[in-house]
């Protein structure tokens, strides 16, 4: 992996991403609900960074929250993330970033359940958008 993926200049990411890629890991936006490959993905793996390869979340910590996207009770490593307050769209939410090249992924939101299939969880629910994931099955 490349150790200097956040001073990529944007006409590499243009040329690595695919537009709605590029949409959602390089200017913020997110993909429509429901219509993201990993959204009811069940397999056993690791879900990556589309944009640099990043290891971000396991399998073991996705859940299905009925929002529309993939959702993961907690990071696969905590350093993998950068978290910062989002005030666009008239709210405040924690947008969650890539800590190894900068791309948004998505928020991360404090209304998980408690427990899942009999054990104590994290209550967060990092809500990722599929386009910003890359997911390698184990």
């Amino acid at each position: 992996m490349d150790t200097d993926m956040r001073s990529k200049p944007e006409e590499f990411w243009k040329k690595k991403l695919s537009p709605e890629e590029y949409r959602v890991l390089r200017e913020g936006d997110t993909e429509a609900a429901f219509t993201g490959a990993y959204v009811g993905n069940k397999e056993d793996g690791m879900y990556r960074c589309k944009a640099c390869g990043a290891v971000l979340f396991s399998s073991d910590q996705k859940f299905d929250s009925g929002t529309g996207w993939p959702s993961f009770f907690k990071p696969e490593d905590n350093e993998a993330l950068e978290l910062r307050t989002d005030m666009s769209h008239g709210m405040r939410r924690t947008e969650v970033l890539c800590r190894n090249c900068g791309s948004h992924l998505g928020h991360v939101f404090p209304d998980a359940p408690k427990e899942h299939k009999g054990k104590k969880t994290t209550g967060d629910r990092f809500c990722i958008n599929s386009c910003a994931l890359d997911f390698k099955e184990s």
